[in-house]
């Protein structure tokens, strides 16, 4: 549904975007991940066909970007990090306002896809103009704004920016929804925790470059693969426990009651560990290894 060939965009000799390859499928919610200034927004604008690219393509259903611009704003949906509104008219008003751009929609049909977006969004029933909103009332309209012609594909540029928790809780349920329903999303972020709990694919940018593509697990994989990524265990036993030596540890920290150790290992060692500590007679209360979060992917394959 969405793809890239060699995208390239320079700014004053600088490649914002270096030769990008992507192909997303049908349906999947991809979350694009990066520091600031890797180059997310930019390509974003380029797949929106906001800017155009210095060298390369970028496709939208097959659709080539830079050739058909307008033909592509018809299938997609776009949610800038900074949305703007009139803020001298009520929501409903500046979504009518956005609704005429399409030629498909009559009257009849914006006033009831206006109403449906506003319930989605939790915005119904408030009549105040949009210049009294709170940001993040905003992105909720800003929200509703993108899927107003029902688009197969939605870019979300830092979607949970301004959210409180409710809303952040109402984003995923509504993405899930929205992925269940068939639409391809493309979510750009640097909130990490959020990108793992909506994003069935990832993609890690620095400095233009794609530099590591998949899914949460193959990813961890990939690092484990390398020896990029250590084993995290955690210990808990009833008793004083003795100092763990193994040539595979690198850091182990303890409490200060020694009942409790988080050690770094090279490997898997739970076994030898709890068949030392039985021998001692020492009893384990608890003994688990952490799986990498999604911040430890991130830093891993960063600074590789």
């Amino acid at each position: 549904m969405i793809k890239t060939e060699n995208l390239t965009k320079e700014y004053n000799g600088n490649k914002a975007v270096d030769s990008l390859n992507l192909e997303i499928a049908e349906g999947d919610i991809f979350g694009f991940l990066g520091p600031n200034g890797a180059g997310k927004s930019t390509t974003i604008l380029m797949l929106v066909g906001l800017i155009e690219p210095t060298e390369g393509k970028c496709f939208i259903n097959d659709i080539e970007v830079a050739r058909n611009p307008l033909r592509v704003k018809e299938i997609i949906g776009y949610l800038p990090e900074n949305v703007g509104f009139y803020p001298n008219m009520t929501a409903e008003q500046n979504l009518d306002y956005f609704a005429r751009f399409y030629a498909m929609m009559d009257a009849r049909q914006r006033k009831k896809r206006i109403e449906e977006l506003l319930e989605l969004v939790q915005l119904d029933g408030v009549s105040q103009k949009v210049g009294g909103y709170s940001r993040g009332m905003m992105q909720r309209l800003g929200l509703a704004q993108a899927l107003l012609n029902d688009p197969a594909v939605l870019f979300l540029d830092e979607p949970t920016a301004n959210l409180d928790p409710e809303g952040v809780f109402q984003y995923r349920k509504l993405i899930k929804q929205l992925s269940d329903e068939g639409k391809t999303i493309f979510v750009s972020s640097h909130i990490l925790s959020e990108v793992s709990k909506v994003c069935k694919t990832i993609g890690i940018i620095s400095k233009g470059r794609l530099i590591a593509r998949g899914t949460l697990e193959e990813l961890k994989t990939e690092l484990s693969s390398v020896g990029v990524e250590n084993m995290r265990i955690i210990v808990e036993t009833i008793e004083p426990m003795p100092e763990i030596t193994h040539g595979d540890i690198i850091n182990a920290e303890y409490d200060e009651t020694m009942r409790k150790v988080v050690i770094e290992a090279r490997s898997d060692i739970r076994d030898y560990i709890s068949s030392g500590l039985l021998e001692k007679g020492i009893r384990i209360r608890e003994m688990r290894m952490e799986e990498p979060t999604l911040e430890d992917v991130f830093i891993s394959v960063y600074r590789r």
